[in-house]
C-alpha cells in the first residue's frame, strides 16, 4: 500500500486530433482551383501575348489616372456633402433633418447609373445655367456643356450619390458613442465643439473608417459606369480597343488585372487605416500580414487568434 502511494503516474502523451476531413477538403479545393487556372490558361482561342501587350499600354494607362481621379473626387465629394448631411441629418432643426433625410431618400433611391447619364444630359433641359441675385442686373449664365462636361458629370453623378451613402455611414458612428460620454464631458465645462473633436470623433471613427474604406473600393470599380458619358477611363479604354482590334476578352482581363491591383493596394491600406484607430479599444493590436508570415515562417504554427476584449463579469443573478 505505501508503495502505490509513492509511485507516481505516467507521463501523459498528447496526440493531436488528425483533421482528415480538413485535409480532404483542402485537396478537392486545390484541384478545382487547379483545373480552373489549367483551362483559362491552355483556353485555345485566348491570346495571353495580347493582354500582356495591352497591360503596359499608353492608352490604358491614361485610363487608370482618370479612374484614380473620378475615384478621388467622387469620394472627396461624398465624403465632404456626406458628413454635412449627417449633421443635419441629427439637428434639432426639424427643416435641416427633413432636407437631409429627403436627399438621401432620393439618391439611395435612383440607380448611380442614372444619375450619370441624367448629369450628362443635363442640358437637354436646362441649355443654360445662371445664378444672380433677384430684382437688380446682377447676372451671370452660361452654356451647360460647358459648365457640365462628360468628366464633370461623371464626378457630380458618382459624388452625389456616395454622399448618400457616407450620411448614413457617419451617421451611424457618430450615434454609436455613448450620450452619456457626451453629458459628462459637458458637465466639466467642455465646448460642444472640443467635446466632439476630442471624445465623439475619435470613437465615431472607429465606426466611420471601415465602411469608409470599402466605399472607396466599391467606388473604384463603379467608376467604371462612367463609360455612358464616354468618360476615357479604364474600362472605357479598354473598350474602344477592343473594339478596333476585336480582342475583348483579352482587353477585359487586363482591365480586370489592373482593377484587382489598385482595390488590393486600398485594401491593405485599410487594414492599416482600421488597425491604427483600433488603439484603445483592444487590448493588444492584431499582428500585421508580415508580422503573421513571419511567424508561420520561423515557428511553423499558425499564429493565434487576435486579442478581443475580455468580458465583463456580472454579478450573479444576471
Amino acid at each position: 500500500m505505501p508503495d502505490a502511494v509513492t509511485q507516481r503516474p505516467a507521463a501523459i502523451e498528447a496526440v493531436p486530433v488528425r483533421h482528415v476531413g480538413r485535409w480532404v477538403a483542402a485537396v478537392v479545393v486545390l484541384a478545382i482551383a487547379a483545373e480552373i487556372v489549367f483551362t483559362l490558361a491552355t483556353a485555345p482561342n485566348l491570346k495571353w501575348s495580347v493582354v500582356g501587350h495591352y497591360l503596359s499600354h499608353r492608352l490604358i494607362l491614361r485610363g487608370i489616372v482618370t479612374t484614380l481621379e473620378l475615384t478621388v473626387l467622387a469620394m472627396l465629394i461624398g465624403i465632404v456633402l456626406g458628413v454635412l448631411l449627417a449633421v443635419m441629418r441629427l439637428s434639432p432643426n426639424p427643416v435641416m433633418a427633413w432636407v437631409s433625410w429627403v436627399y438621401i431618400w432620393l439618391f439611395r433611391g435612383t440607380p448611380v447609373l442614372v444619375q450619370i447619364f441624367f448629369w450628362f444630359n443635363l442640358a437637354l433641359v436646362l441649355p443654360q445655367i445662371g445664378i444672380g441675385i433677384p430684382f437688380t442686373s446682377i447676372h451671370w449664365q452660361a452654356d451647360t456643356n460647358t459648365l457640365v462636361p462628360a468628366f464633370m458629370a461623371a464626378t457630380l453623378g458618382l459624388g452625389l450619390n456616395e454622399a448618400a451613402y457616407m450620411a448614413e455611414i457617419v451617421r451611424a458612428g457618430l450615434i454609436s458613442v455613448d450620450h452619456g460620454q457626451t453629458e459628462a464631458a459637458q458637465a466639466l465645462g467642455m465646448p460642444r465643439s472640443l467635446v466632439m473633436r476630442r471624445i465623439i470623433l475619435p470613437q465615431a471613427m472607429r465606426v466611420i473608417i471601415p465602411p469608409t474604406g470599402n466605399e472607396t473600393i466599391s467606388m473604384l470599380k463603379t467608376s467604371s459606369l462612367a463609360f455612358v458619358a464616354s468618360v476615357p477611363e479604364l474600362f472605357t479604354r479598354s473598350q474602344q480597343i477592343a473594339s478596333a482590334t476585336f480582342e475583348v476578352i483579352e482587353l477585359a482581363i487586363v482591365a480586370s488585372i489592373w482593377y484587382l491591383a489598385m482595390t488590393s493596394i486600398l485594401t491593405v491600406g485599410q487594414y492599416y487605416l482600421e488597425r491604427y484607430f483600433a488603439r484603445g479599444s483592444m487590448r493588444g493590436l492584431p499582428p500585421t500580414p508580415i508580422q503573421r508570415f513571419r511567424r508561420i515562417l520561423f515557428t511553423f504554427h499558425a499564429p493565434p487568434p487576435p486579442p478581443m476584449e475580455m468580458p465583463v463579469a456580472l454579478p450573479r443573478g444576471h
